[in-house]
């Protein structure tokens, strides 16, 4: 009797092993990764425009530390270069943005940036009317906050504006070593 209780044992198992004569089929799903660039471009391209309404289209530009940063702007207003004109002038970290407008109201003849406070400008386009535009280059400062400001006298008491400049983890999804910078505006003066 043992013996029978052992083959039938022995029958069963095999039987629950082997899964009856069912075939079974394993499916193999492939996946991909996105692979995200984490290279950062040598140069950016920038567009602002200033209105007839002292005010620039952006309040905050951002790029990387060390980028070449080629700036476009325009003037999208109808007023001319004498009545309404527009600049665009990045400051260096901690200029008082205030003396520099009032300096700026008496150097007309130099395209009202201050020849006595040029060490505390980074990057300066020059003075355009309506419907004109006018670009430059210049390579993104150090990590930091930096104004950018237009010094056409009667734009001296309009809106912020601001170029800030910080890591990019503390900006963007993506963690990263390269510096960021954020352009902000604080004032078209």
């Amino acid at each position: 009797m043992k013996k029978i209780q052992i083959l039938w044992l022995s029958t069963l198992f095999m039987m629950s092993c082997s899964g009856g004569n069912e075939k079974k089929t394993t499916s193999v799903t492939e996946t991909t990764e996105e692979i995200i660039s984490t290279e950062i471009p040598k140069i950016v391209k920038i567009s602002i425009e200033g209105d007839d309404m002292m005010r620039y289209n952006l309040d905050k530009i951002e790029v990387n530390t060390g980028q070449t940063v080629e700036l476009t702007l325009t003037h999208t207003g109808q007023m001319s270069a004498l009545t309404m004109g527009h600049n665009w002038i990045l400051l260096a970290s901690g200029t008082d943005k205030t003396a520099f407008g009032m300096a700026a109201m008496s150097a007309k003849d130099q395209g009202y940036v201050p020849q006595d406070m040029k060490g505390n400008v980074i990057a300066a386009t020059k003075v355009i009317g309506g419907g004109e535009s006018t670009s430059i280059t210049f390579d993104a400062p150090a990590p930091g906050y930096y104004e950018f400001i237009c010094s056409f006298p009667r734009s001296l008491w309009s809106d912020e504006w601001q170029f800030r400049s910080a890591s990019l983890n503390n900006i963007l999804i993506l963690s990263l070593s390269h510096e960021k910078i954020n352009i902000i505006d604080p004032l078209c003066l």
